[in-house]
């Protein structure tokens, strides 16, 4: 273990928390930019990532229990190339328009069904679709665009780790700690669990 990480401890006695793959820079930037550009109101709150683990409601006594569980999964985890390639759209089940990951499927699928067990197992509404949202909450012409001007976007990039993000009362999500395959958590907030 390299160090630990805590969420935030609220009154209420529950915490929201998720947990992503980064999209590094200067794509993370190029693709938040753009997402701005298309009216998002999340743009600027929320980084650009790979979802493993929607937005889930956990129990504070939960977290040390939870730290430990993606500090397993992470240290179970390989370093892989993940392809970001191209638009897609859920519309109109959902007015959503992301990025399509184009390599990097199966170990988002692995990843993401590992993190789901455990203090984790929830059931999940949706089958999981690795991809990073450009536009959500925006109109149908704005979505259009996204679709459109993002179709011939191309990057790739090594994943090493995920991040753990706690939901504040304002909705945005803070990275409280990064978990790296083979090696376990680095602590980012210097709370202790």
């Amino acid at each position: 273990m390299t160090g630990s990480a805590s969420c935030l401890v609220s009154d209420s006695g529950v915490k929201m928390i998720s947990v992503s793959i980064a999209v590094p820079a200067p794509y993370a930037g190029e693709l938040q930019r753009l997402r701005a550009s298309f009216g998002d109101p999340s743009a600027k709150s929320i980084p650009t990532h790979v979802t493993l683990l929607s937005p889930t409601e956990i129990a504070v006594e939960e977290i040390p229990e939870i730290h430990g569980h993606l500090q397993r999964v992470a240290g179970a985890q390989q370093p892989f190339t993940m392809l970001l390639r191209s638009t897609g759209t859920f519309r109109p089940v959902s007015p959503v328009v992301f990025v399509q990951v184009a390599g990097g499927i199966s170990a988002c699928e692995r990843i993401e069904q590992a993190i789901r067990t455990g203090p984790l197992k929830r059931d999940v509404q949706f089958y999981y679709h690795p991809h990073v949202t450009v536009a959500h909450h925006v109109d149908d012409e704005a979505m259009d665009r996204a679709f459109n001007e993002l179709a011939s976007f191309e990057c790739s990039f090594e994943v090493r780790a995920f991040d753990l993000f706690e939901h504040g009362d304002d909705l945005v999500g803070r990275r409280v700690g990064t978990f790296e395959f083979g090696a376990g958590v680095s602590n980012v907030s210097g709370r202790m669990p």
